[in-house]
């Protein structure tokens, strides 16, 4: 038991000295930053942030489509609830498309299982976005909501380039990649081995972008009155958000 305390507090002590430089740059934006229990992993809270509170995790990946471990962004911004959209990498939605459909197929079973993630539930619930104005974004990612129009507006603006430059320098051909809207917030998941302060820092400049064009796109909903919609059916959420954003 002692030995094994021992290595807890080495490698809590090692990944610290690792990571300070992330830890320093969550500081001087006003976050907090604090070692998983385990020490091999971390957590980033800004509850000052703009355009909204944010929390930033690194550590084991809690999707079964990413190996190994993963980064992980909530950005909590009040939108509608029903404001339903997913941006993801080509190659993963092919690979999550296949999955559930062999879910649906399976004799064994009558439906998705309600712990399925909802970024494999939407895939056959939700309509998906064909026209896409950047080739690159295009070509590299595929993009659906509970309405098609708002999910192309979604990628207008900002996001769409900045989806762009990413496809070429920070998130490559095949890397598990998800950006959704869900529950009012943002999230952000995507593969990451080693925690990079560079590439940190270009995922919450992307997950911003994200936060302001949906904030944009719900205030003009407010302005418009009912909600639109091109499906006949969404799915809710029957549990409220966790703290973490483990979605």
């Amino acid at each position: 038991m002692f030995l094994k305390q021992v290595k807890h507090w080495l490698i809590a002590r090692a990944n610290a000295a690792r990571w300070r430089p992330i830890h320093d740059w969550a500081e001087s934006r006003g976050g907090q930053f604090r070692l998983a229990r385990d020490g091999q992993g971390f957590l980033i809270d800004q509850s000052k942030a703009t355009p909204g509170s944010l929390r930033i995790e690194w550590g084991a990946s809690q999707r079964a489509y990413i190996e190994g471990t993963e980064l992980r962004m909530r950005c909590a911004l009040g939108l509608h609830s029903d404001l339903q959209m997913m941006v993801l990498c080509k190659q993963l939605m092919e690979v999550l498309e296949r999955t559930v459909f062999e879910a649906y197929t399976d004799t064994l079973k009558t439906r998705v299982d309600t712990d399925t993630p909802e970024e494999m539930r939407w895939l056959v619930m939700f309509p998906k976005v064909s026209s896409i104005e950047s080739k690159l974004v295009r070509q590299r990612f595929g993009a659906l909501g509970v309405n098609k129009e708002l999910t192309t507006e979604w990628l207008e603006g900002e996001l769409g380039p900045l989806l762009a430059q990413s496809s070429q320098d920070l998130l490559p051909d095949g890397h598990p990649f998800v950006l959704m809207t869900m529950r009012g917030n943002v999230y952000l998941r995507t593969a990451m081995a080693e925690p990079s302060l560079a590439k940190i820092q270009a995922l919450v400049r992307l997950l911003e972008a994200a936060c302001r064009e949906a904030s944009r796109i719900n205030s003009k909903l407010s302005d418009r009155g009912p909600w639109p919609t091109t499906t006949s059916v969404a799915w809710h959420s029957s549990s409220p958000e966790e703290n973490s954003p483990r979605h």
